[in-house]
């Protein structure tokens, strides 16, 4: 994880220092637990080169041949690194079908951002990396992800470990514990978080200082439909999770933010999720969307509230 460090070189050295000291914090934790397995699928990866990296498509691949036998190694390994919630990937032709076509999100948001070349830029938790690599593709300066999941921080390193894409970062950092960094991102992204958060204003809030002057917030989260400042708050679980606290409609959205201090607070999107977007495939041998919808009312959740739709917001600092 100290790799990172040299492209953090423009951070007042108070700054980098605590984030060098939180890194340090958290190292242990990779080697206990679900790191101790996905360490040694990380340490058995097979010594590959790919012929050529694609950023561009909706598979981040890594282009190349593979005998029979490295092949049956790589999809063993694979699969003991699952589940796989992001993608999809694509490594010597060997495709994860994740759970989730996270391509289809960032077409919706690609076109409406400010292109991030040159830019430094913050997902704040970025699962396995997926759009990392899709924000990559737009050479920006720096392209940091922060998730507190070492499931996923490993995922991410055996995509890197193939593709070792340039100024491209994870830590297993939540952002509670990701020191402040005053005004230096000029992007900012953060997709799928908000609704898990206990007090929404206060999260909204403290997103404004990792931004610099005019720089851009890309949110996106859980909404319900519905007109003016409507939130909808599960009684116990929303889609089956017990971590879904606040769903407000897409005006509301707007209005948190604007009386959150930002500015040119504008929707770019609002999707109802379906199977074609979510499901369950050999990657992710768990439930998905199908199971968390009322199978006699598939517009509607297990607990009867309405069915997942997602927005997706930008603003400016």
């Amino acid at each position: 994880m100290k790799e990172l460090l040299p492209d953090l070189k423009h951070l007042p050295g108070a700054q980098l220092a605590e984030i060098e000291a939180a890194i340090d914090r958290r190292a242990p934790d990779l080697h206990v637990g679900h790191g101790i397995p996905m360490q040694a699928v990380l340490e058995q990866l097979p010594d590959l080169a790919p012929d050529a990296i694609d950023l561009h498509t909706d598979a981040v691949t890594a282009h190349g041949s593979i005998d029979a036998s490295n092949r049956e190694i790589l999809v063993r390994l694979l699969h003991e690194a699952q589940p796989w919630r992001k993608g999809p990937f694509e490594l010597f032709g060997i495709r994860i079908d994740s759970e989730w076509r996270s391509n289809l999100k960032w077409d919706r948001l690609a076109s409406h951002i400010t292109p991030l070349e040159n830019r430094r830029v913050l997902d704040i938790g970025c699962g396995n990396g997926y759009y990392l690599y899709r924000m990559a593709s737009q050479n920006p300066a720096l392209v940091l992800g922060i998730d507190p999941s070492i499931k996923f921080y490993y995922q991410f390193q055996i995509i890197q470990h193939y593709l070792k894409t340039p100024r491209t970062h994870l830590l297993p950092l939540g952002l509670d514990d990701f020191p402040l960094t005053d005004g230096y991102f000029d992007s900012v992204f953060c997709l799928g978080v908000l609704y898990h958060r206990r007090s929404p204003l206060d999260f909204l809030r403290g997103l404004r200082p990792y931004l610099a002057p005019g720089g851009e917030l890309i949110l996106e989260t859980l909404t319900i439909t519905g007109e003016g400042d409507m939130v909808l708050s599960p009684r116990d679980r929303y889609g089956k999770m017990n971590n879904c606290f606040f769903l407000p409609t897409p005006t509301c959205l707007e209005h948190w933010l604007e009386r959150c201090g930002f500015k040119n607070v504008q929707t770019i999107s609002t999707t109802r999720t379906t199977t074609s977007e979510q499901r369950r495939t050999e990657w992710v041998e768990t439930e998905s969307l199908n199971d968390f919808l009322d199978p006699a009312d598939p517009t509607k959740t297990v607990e009867g509230y309405p069915a997942p739709e997602r927005t997706i917001v930008l603003a400016n600092r």
